[in-house]
């Protein structure tokens, strides 16, 4: 199976584990790289702050994991996250209380 396909399985799979994305998040983005029948994937995505966030990589390891063997039929030995980038919810919320 192609790497980009189960890159694209890999980001759905971070998207259904994230109960909340922020607004002005973009979606999960993964990238991978399969060998025989495993697959290595890095996932990099936003979370809002202050949330949990040790609590939601581990979920999105655990579904990513979950979604490429059932899907693909791999076995993911690692799944890495990288949080790119953490959305205040009081920056947010400021924001929009200000007017012009």
């Amino acid at each position: 199976m192609a790497d980009r396909v189960v890159a694209k399985i890999a980001s759905r799979a971070a998207r259904e584990a994230l109960v909340v994305l922020p607004p002005d998040a973009g979606p999960p983005r993964a990238t991978v790289v399969v060998r025989h029948d495993s697959a290595r994937v890095r996932v990099s995505l936003e979370l809002d702050y202050p949330s949990d966030i040790g609590g939601q990589c581990a979920a999105v390891r655990r579904q990513v994991a979950r979604r490429v063997k059932m899907l693909a039929g791999m076995n993911v030995p690692e799944v890495t996250v990288q949080v790119e980038r953490l959305h205040s919810m009081q920056t947010r919320g400021a924001a929009q209380g200000r007017t012009q």
